[in-house]
């Protein structure tokens, strides 16, 4: 019984061995857990508008992720309706992406992706090949093949680009992470904090961003040096840390057939998805290769890589 317990505590400080790199190198900061202290929650009573738009939805029809608003109407004249309109576990696409593609920081950047590439992560996430803790395996699994293809190529023809604006700093806005949508917004009653290792990215304008405007961007706070150190590692490899990015995704980061465009990105779905190809949460086509270029990123490469990426 003695050598069994020996046994099993052995085994224990194995296991946690193994994951200490990994969890070490979690970018906590990229995954937007709503945080334990929140403000006091003001609803918005009555109609809501946004600059340019003849529309109007209340709070609630704004926050129905079955039936997102769609301020431009004649901007999304052809989105199909699994965009427009989602159906039990399947989201309407343009509720986290917006019906400009362009998503927010818990989503991805979907406008300009190239079709097949979006096609064949949703295939990913339809197998459990790519994980998502949160939404998209789910959404995957609830979606037709002719769904996928019509939203795939719609995003596709979506002009991408503009939507993020990024400043080096020592101290960003205080923030929280909300327990409604996983953004990260600012305090209410403003003020600053440091920095410190992370990348905070909120919105350019906070009423804009939370009814789901496409027209309002976001602004990523990195800390000071950040970009030359990505750019470094980006370009050259910085000193065979890595595989420099622009052999695959181009010099411009603009993506290279289905290679896909990491440019203009949102830093934190960048860190999340360098830190899936090191725990291995990615097992998509590209995942063998992926995975030896992130296998000695530390941290701070992860973050410098994103915030770089971010202004292309």
């Amino acid at each position: 019984m003695l050598k069994k317990y020996v046994f099993v505590a052995l085994a224990a400080t194995f296991v946690m061995q193994a994951q200490t790199p990994s969890d070490a190198n979690r970018p906590a900061w990229a995954f937007l857990t709503p945080d334990k202290q929140q403000p006091l929650a003001s609803e918005e009573s009555g109609p809501i508008k946004v600059p340019g738009s003849s529309k109007e939805y209340t709070a609630a029809q704004i926050d129905d992720l079955l039936n997102p608003p769609v301020w431009f109407p004649d901007e999304a004249a052809s989105a199909p309706s699994i965009v427009q309109h989602g159906k039990g576990a399947v989201l309407a696409c343009g509720s986290c992406h917006l019906m400009s593609g362009h998503g927010h920081q818990e989503s991805a950047d979907l406008a300009g992706l190239s079709a097949e590439y979006i096609i064949r992560t949703m295939g990913d996430f339809k197998s459990g090949t790519r994980i998502d803790p949160a939404r998209m395996n789910a959404i995957a699994k609830g979606m037709s093949d002719d769904e996928v293809r019509q939203a795939a190529e719609y995003f596709a023809a979506l002009k991408p680009g503009g939507w993020i604006k990024v400043v080096e700093t020592d101290t960003a806005p205080k923030s929280y992470v909300s327990v409604k949508g996983r953004q990260r917004l600012p305090w209410p009653g403003g003020g600053t904090e440091p920095l410190g290792n992370r990348i905070v990215e909120l919105p350019q304008d906070l009423a804009r961003a939370t009814s789901r405007d496409p027209h309002s961007g976001f602004i990523a706070y990195v800390p000071t040096g950040s970009v030359a150190k990505g750019a470094a590692l980006v370009k050259t490899g910085g000193n065979n840390k890595t595989i420099a990015c622009g052999i695959c995704h181009g010099d411009s980061l603009e993506g290279l057939g289905d290679v896909p465009r990491i440019a203009g990105l949102h830093p934190a779905y960048v860190a999340r998805q360098l830190y899936a190809f090191q725990t291995g949460t990615n097992h998509s086509v590209s995942s063998a290769l992926m995975k030896k270029v992130v296998a000695n990123l530390s941290p701070d490469d992860i973050l410098a890589i994103a915030a770089y990426a971010a202004t292309q």
